[in-house]
Parts: structure tokens; C-alpha cells; sequence
């Protein structure tokens, strides 16, 4: 079995949990909208910053394309938000680890260019944007089922942990609102 399906398979709880947090958010209506890229500047900027100490560019050498923390930071600024108090980055401690929360963070651009249609022009929009080279996500994908992983079990573990910090993260946001 494929790191990928292994992933998928083994979180896909977590995932969905995820997804009907996140699919609360109204993403037309601007204050939403500024919530839901809050609670993501709980999590994208810190795990992209453990990514790169931990070395993922060896593991893929089109990283510094793929991070996205500096268009959320940007789409927050143009709102004039404070940034909020991020969560602790996942620990990330070995090349299956890096895997399993590259895993979560590649798969929600997928989601964030579905969310993307729903944020209306006049409001900023890069960080939900496809952005990149075409078939980045395929080239992810297929790096990570050439990986070679010997312990899935990390990967796992990693990518359950990253989902969880984007749910604390609604959770904290939602809760600040209400």
C-alpha cells in the first residue's frame, strides 16, 4: 500500500472533522472570511517554519514555491487584522513525519482552490488561489509514494497532528466570534 493511501486511509477521520468545521464558514461574508484566515494563521506559518528547520527541502526542492505563509500574512494585512497567537508546530522529527504534515498542508490547497470561489473579488484572495506550477499536486503525490517511507506510522501521526492543530485553531477562532 502507498504512503498515500495509507495517509488517506488513516486520517480520513481527521480530514473529515476538518471540512465541516471549516465548511461553517460563510467565506462571502467578509468577517467570516477574516476568521477562517485567522485560525489557518494559527497553523500554516509555524508548520511551514518547522518544515524548513527540519530540512524539507532536501526531501523537495520546490518547497520554497509551495509555501503559502506569506500569502495569508498578506490577505490578513490587507484586512488590517492582528495576527492571532499561533499554536505549537507539529513536531517534526523524521523524513516520515515531514511527509505526513507536507500530506495535510499540499491537500489543503486542493481544498483552498474549491473554497476560492466562494471569497468574492473584492475581498484578498491569494492565499486560497492556486498558485504554482501546474501539477504541482501530482508531483507531490508522486514523491510521496516514491518516498520510501519505513514508517508509516510517523507519517501518520504527523499528518493527524497537523489536522488537529487546523481544527484547535477553528475551534479557538469560532469560539473568539461567537
Amino acid at each position: 500500500m502507498s504512503l498515500r493511501s495509507v495517509l488517506r486511509a488513516q486520517t480520513a477521520d481527521c480530514h473529515a472533522e476538518v471540512d465541516t468545521l471549516f465548511g461553517t464558514f460563510d467565506l462571502s461574508n467578509k468577517q467570516q472570511y477574516q476568521t477562517f484566515l485567522r485560525a489557518h494563521a494559527r497553523v500554516v506559518p509555524a508548520a511551514e517554519k518547522a518544515l524548513d528547520d527540519a530540512g524539507i527541502i532536501r526531501l523537495l526542492p520546490d518547497w520554497p514555491e509551495r509555501r503559502r505563509a506569506q500569502l495569508l500574512l498578506a490577505d490578513i494585512a490587507e484586512f488590517g487584522d492582528p495576527l492571532p497567537q499561533p499554536l505549537p508546530p507539529p513536531a517534526l522529527h523524521s523524513e516520515a513525519a515531514l511527509w505526513g504534515a507536507l500530506y495535510v498542508l499540499e491537500g489543503s490547497k486542493l481544498g483552498g482552490a474549491l473554497l476560492a470561489k466562494s471569497v468574492p473579488d473584492h475581498l484578498p484572495g491569494s492565499y486560497l488561489r492556486p498558485q504554482g506550477p501546474k501539477g504541482a499536486i501530482r508531483t507531490f503525490m508522486d514523491r510521496l509514494d516514491a518516498s520510501g517511507v519505513d514508517d508509516p506510522a510517523a507519517a501518520v501521526f504527523a499528518a493527524r497532528d497537523v489536522f488537529g492543530l487546523f481544527l484547535k485553531a477553528g475551534q479557538l477562532e469560532l469560539e473568539a466570534v461567537l
